[in-house]
């Protein structure tokens, strides 16, 4: 079952670890989704926030 993330800084410290990244959008939010080995986590927020949330990682992401 995947836990969701309530912050930024939080988001920020599991990307470290995440394996795969895949992006939802849907209307005005956008659900992130990170794939760690032991758990699936995800984030919602806006479509702006994502891009720079995302900008420089070397983790492949796959958008919806």
């Amino acid at each position: 079952m995947p836990s969701q993330i309530r912050s930024k800084e939080e988001f920020q410290k599991l990307l470290k670890s995440a394996t795969e990244i895949r992006v939802v959008k849907s209307g005005d939010s956008s659900k992130v989704k990170l794939r760690t080995k032991t758990q699936l986590y995800t984030f919602v927020t806006t479509e702006s926030e994502v891009e720079s949330l995302t900008k420089g990682v070397k983790v492949p992401i796959v958008e919806f």
